[in-house]
């Protein structure tokens, strides 16, 4: 098994990555069922906690059937990331997530995310506040470093370690690289095969696959894997590389009717969470990576991205499991989406 603080997980826990504009609880309900062991929140603004903007106040919401759950906060500021530790500690969350890593501009330049890559002393120094202030295990979600001069993730873990944190998550890139060529997971190995790191260190990106999972588990003997643009419209992949690592055998691929009811799913989620309005705007989407691989599928994919009731949602897909009853999706390799503006890892 694997304890972060006093929360006990599977051995080789999965974790869904936090993702913004997608990490959101409708998301996590499709790969919770799949076999998701750690989900996290949205990253929330520090600042936006503590002027209490909605939207920011809106991703604190979880539910029981989610636990464990980590809810990821991010800022540049020691008094803002304290207070708003003791913010997410009402919503009662199983841990507390710090980003530095979100490699988007617009997160940057305000000093927050990856832009602290560039000051590990302030990194510390804000991981440290936002320890004391709760009593919530707080782990760290980062990078390699800011660029390829600076790719000091040793360092920056050990000293993490020190001042209290109980897991690390490495995304093997740099900030420079933002989602671009392969991620580097040989410093992630090097964190974890310290003999003085304790905690758990958590092994992302480019797990696209059982097989690469379980290549990477042996090869670089991490604790576990986080998984994030993959688990997009493919939800399954938590459950297909379950089962890859126990048994050696691949699981069929999801059916056509497991595809559809997923997305009905994630769709009637959204519109409880959401309300109508914002739950049908948002969930178009995730349509067409919930239907990838269909053929002609345009046609049904302009009808659902414009259509305004869960009612006429639900017709459509119902016409598409009609359409391509008994038609069986190949495989092909995950896309890894890149949201440009967004922070998906």
């Amino acid at each position: 098994m694997v304890k972060i603080g006093e929360i006990i997980l599977p051995d080789f826990p999965l974790l869904l990555a936090p993702m913004e504009d997608v990490s959101d609880p409708p998301f996590r309900a499709v790969c919770k069922d799949n076999g998701a062991d750690l989900m996290y929140t949205e990253f929330i603004s520090s600042e936006g906690l503590i002027r209490d903007a909605m939207k920011s106040r809106q991703k604190l919401d979880i539910f029981d059937y989610e636990r464990p759950i980590g809810i990821q906060i991010f800022g540049g500021d020691e008094d803002a990331m304290s207070l708003s530790a003791k913010i997410v500690e009402t919503v009662n969350p199983d841990l507390l997530d710090i980003n530095f890593g979100c490699p988007v501009k617009k997160v940057v330049t305000k000093g927050a995310g990856a832009g602290v890559l560039k000051d590990i002393d302030l990194m510390v120094r804000l991981t440290e506040a936002v320890v004391k202030s709760t009593r919530l295990p707080v782990t760290v979600k980062t990078r390699l470093g800011w660029d390829d001069n600076t790719r000091n993730i040793e360092e920056v873990a050990e000293r993490l370690q020190d001042v209290g944190i109980k897991a690390l998550a490495i995304h093997g890139r740099t900030r420079s690289q933002m989602y671009k060529g392969e991620a580097d997971w040989t410093l992630i190995a090097k964190v974890k095969n310290n003999p003085r790191i304790k905690i758990p260190i958590f092994g992302n990106g480019d797990i696209d696959s059982p097989q690469k999972a379980l290549e990477y588990k042996n090869r670089y003997g991490i604790d576990g894997i986080m998984i994030g643009r993959a688990a997009i419209g493919y939800p399954w992949i938590f459950r297909e590389i379950k089962h890859y690592i126990a048994t050696g055998e691949l699981l069929p691929f999801p059916t056509l009717e497991e595809r559809v009811e997923v997305a009905r799913k994630h769709l009637r989620k959204s519109l409880e969470w959401k309300g109508p309005v914002v739950g049908i705007n948002e969930m178009r989407r995730h349509y067409s990576n919930y239907l990838k691989g269909l053929p002609n599928i345009k046609e049904f994919r302009n009808k659902l991205v414009t259509l305004t009731t869960m009612e006429e949602v639900e017709a459509v897909l119902d016409e598409v499991k009609t359409h391509y009853h008994g038609f069986e999706i190949a495989r092909t390799p995950i896309e890894l989406i890149n949201y440009h503006e967004k922070c998906p890892v």
